[in-house]
């Protein structure tokens, strides 16, 4: 028996409390429902800006009717401090999932990125340290690493950032090293690295690259490519993010407060052969669509692939999913629920 699957059971024999901000979004609703199906208390806080009600109610649909009353959600805004204090109220451990995500966003408009990412960020963990809350996991990002050229990146080396959000992300950590220094609080942060799977949005001019390339060639649409193709990154199936939100949250290892964490499976990909892999998994209707090469992305990183050492060494992550394995779950979940006609209604 792994590590996660011990904490199954000890979940289900001990109910706490877990406040997920940014529940409506694409991992925040994944960490509600296995937090739901493992006989945990929940309190979401959304101001649906990228989430979506509908997430949080395939969740309670999912769960059961037992497990969705163990269910409260607030509808608010983490860059209101009092919205921020009542979701804390009688919670056990934060996952501060909450952001407005993407790269090309901070760019587009860094004043509103700021505000949800870094003074809504200190909001929620100031929020919570007054709550007298000890366990606050956020969520970080790969995009820290800035203009690392060292493969596979370590979380002790990191680059200058290139973009207002990976600033920002890097700022966040800063905090959450702060406040275990000088608070005392067990806080870990989570370096996400091109996380896919389900309840992933594939529409929008921020969607992420799987669910909105899925959802092109499910449409007959084009497919654009930014760049060369050879950009690559170490694509994380979902689950495996859950499994180190949960031990990062349950963890009694002392050294891991204050440090951040690489999320990831520790491989590496080209977006030339993640088009391939996603034909491939979909059907022979899509094999004779090629991409369209356009320009660079501003603030991309060229490459990205984790170690994952410290993960596995401090807290016990092993990571169930690589890209393959991750793929054929997700496209199967693509498929029923963003294919064809069903891409305009659901999103």
């Amino acid at each position: 028996m792994n590590k996660l699957e011990q904490l199954k059971e000890q979940l289900k024999q001990e109910q706490k409390s877990w406040l997920i901000t940014g529940n409506a979004g694409f991992i925040g609703s994944n960490l509600t429902e296995f937090l739901l199906n493992h006989n945990q208390k929940v309190v979401g806080l959304d101001n649906f800006s990228t989430g979506y009600q509908h997430n949080i109610d395939d969740v309670l649909a999912s769960v059961g009717e037992d497990n969705a009353k163990n269910f409260t959600f607030i509808e608010g805004d983490i860059a209101d401090m009092q919205t921020c204090q009542k979701a804390c109220e009688g919670v056990d451990v934060v996952l501060h999932q909450a952001a407005l995500g993407s790269v090309p966003r901070s760019i587009d408009d860094p004043v509103t990125s700021n505000r949800s990412n870094v003074t809504g960020f200190l909001n929620m963990i100031t929020a919570a340290k007054d709550a007298g809350i000890k366990r606050f996991v956020y969520a970080s990002s790969s995009s820290v690493y800035g203009d690392s050229e060292e493969l596979p990146k370590v979380e002790e080396r990191t680059g200058n950032v290139l973009s207002p959000y990976a600033a920002m992300k890097a700022t966040n950590e800063l905090y959450g090293s702060v406040f275990q220094k000088v608070y005392g609080m067990e806080t870990l942060g989570l370096r996400y690295f091109n996380v896919f799977g389900r309840r992933q949005d594939p529409n929008g001019a921020y969607a992420a690259v799987i669910p909105k390339w899925v959802g092109s060639l499910l449409e007959g649409e084009d497919v654009f490519i930014n760049g060369d193709g050879e950009t690559s990154r170490d694509f994380t199936y979902i689950d495996n993010v859950i499994q180190m939100n949960i031990l990062a949250a349950t963890t009694d290892n002392p050294e891991a407060f204050g440090e951040a964490f690489n999320v990831a499976v520790g491989g590496r990909n080209t977006l030339n052969e993640l088009y391939e892999l996603i034909k491939d998994q979909l059907n022979q209707s899509v094999q004779h669509q090629q991409p369209i090469y356009r320009d660079f992305r501003p603030g991309d990183i060229r490459h990205s692939n984790a170690d994952i050492t410290k993960a596995k060494t401090m807290v016990g992550y092993q990571p169930t999913h690589d890209i393959y394995q991750g793929m054929e779950e997700a496209i199967e979940w693509y498929i029923e629920n963003i294919g064809g006609k069903h891409i305009r209604n659901t999103f």
